[in-house]
């Protein structure tokens, strides 16, 4: 299948350099590299980006019958002058669970933790007693609905969490019911979270002997993740303790992706740059030694603000930081029973109207980089639009790039394609 999409806006092809690689500082808002300007087309052709170049070059050479929109060699697609921009990638979801816990709102109002809500039985092992209880069948029913949302803000890839198991046989079936998810939509790529919290039928030394003895090598042995993480937070899993689980998954050559730095700072962020993580997500109260580290190592770090923002906690200063000191950073929604949007459009309106971050900057924060991390696992580079790459691409509601995240609650998207089939 071969189609031209033509009459075109701005494209953010976010391309510039080395595609594999992040986008730090200035980089990430360099509208003359990173943005063309109206009057290009894009050819496709059996899923690939095949050409970028000047419309009417392409009508001529492709199309050359084009009469009033229309050809008979050629597939055409009108954008009518709105702009495109890569399909966006969502490097930390937590997207197969079950069970309600908006009641912990009041109790938040109250003045209770996150720490205190979870000793009470609220939290993540609330939800862990539903999703045990949930089919493999029921999980995959949830994970496609939520597929649906994710889609419909222009998502065509995402990372998936396991964790609202916390056992051998649950944390399985979370696995399995990802790889069962429909895939025609994004591409989705799990990760196993066992290390989540701990189960209250074991103790802690118990349950992490597990994790590594059962969990662990199951997984691996049956491809069921694409990398390991950890709750690495006072309360949860200590540094030494999520340092033995990430090692004993290197052993199986698994890579890790981190939770750390959500509620204080315990140099979280230090520890999943000297372990080498793909990333370390949250990082809220990260200090910037660790910043530096991490951006040395090749760690990213992956900020969530819709987390401190449905908690009623102020977003912070690090993504401020990492532009100004031109360290890598992502965006993401992390997705879970607490904060309930998968939404990029939604995270970067928080980055854009509550921090002041550049649209194009946020825009890189959920394409470009997030896709490093991910495109080793996967047949081709993800997060810009190049030739020879893959055609997920959006066309948004305006003429203007910027648009993409400027309406919060309503998806800036008019349609999206993944793979080169509109979605």
């Amino acid at each position: 299948m071969e189609y031209l999409i033509f009459n075109i806006g701005e494209i953010a092809t976010l391309n510039s350099g080395d595609i594999s690689k992040p986008l730090s500082g200035v980089e990430m808002y360099d509208r003359e590299k990173l943005v063309l300007n109206p009057g290009n087309g894009i050819l496709i052709s059996n899923g690939i980006i095949k050409k970028i170049s000047e419309e009417d070059e392409l009508i001529e050479e492709f199309a050359p019958d084009y009469s009033n929109g229309k050809s008979d060699i050629l597939n055409l697609v009108n954008a009518h002058g709105k702009a495109i921009i890569p399909g966006l990638v969502d490097c930390h979801t937590h997207l197969l669970w079950t069970g309600d816990r908006s009641n912990e709102m009041q109790m938040r109002q109250k003045g209770y933790s996150y720490k205190q809500i979870s000793e009470l039985g609220g939290g993540i092992s609330r939800t862990v007693k539903s999703t045990r209880k949930a089919s493999k069948e029921e999980l995959i029913s949830v994970g496609n609905q939520r597929l649906d949302q994710a889609s419909l803000n222009g998502t065509t890839t995402i990372e998936a969490k396991s964790g609202y198991g916390l056992s051998v046989d649950s944390e399985i079936k979370l696995l399995q019911a990802s790889t069962e998810i429909n895939s025609q939509k994004c591409n989705l790529l799990p990760t196993w979270l066992g290390a989540h919290d701990f189960p209250s039928d074991k103790t802690k030394d118990e349950y992490i002997d597990e994790l590594i003895n059962l969990q662990l090598p199951f997984i691996s042995d049956n491809k069921l993740a694409k990398w390991v993480d950890v709750f690495c937070e006072p309360g949860w899993y200590t540094l030494e303790q999520t340092e033995i689980i990430v090692n004993a998954a290197k052993e199986l050559g698994l890579k890790s992706r981190l939770h750390v730095d959500e509620f204080v700072d315990s140099n979280g962020l230090t520890l999943a740059a000297e372990l080498g993580s793909v990333s370390a997500d949250h990082v809220g109260f990260s200090n910037l030694d660790s910043r530096a580290k991490a951006h040395a190592s090749g760690t990213m770090q992956v900020f969530l603000p819709g987390t401190p923002y449905v908690l009623g906690k102020n977003l912070g200063d690090g993504i401020n930081d990492c532009l100004e000191n031109n360290w890598n950073f992502s965006l993401a929604t992390d997705f879970n029973p607490n904060c309930q949007s998968i939404s990029l459009p939604f995270v970067a309106s928080l980055a854009t109207h509550r921090l002041g971050i550049d649209p194009l900057a946020a825009l890189v924060a959920c394409t470009r980089n997030p896709a490093s991390t991910l495109n080793s696992e996967l047949k081709l580079d993800v997060g810009s639009i190049f030739e020879g790459g893959p055609a997920d691409i959006n066309i948004l509601n305006s003429k203007f790039v910027d648009y993409w995240c400027q309406t919060p609650g309503v998806s800036p998207i008019s349609q999206t394609f993944f793979s080169g089939f509109t979605v």
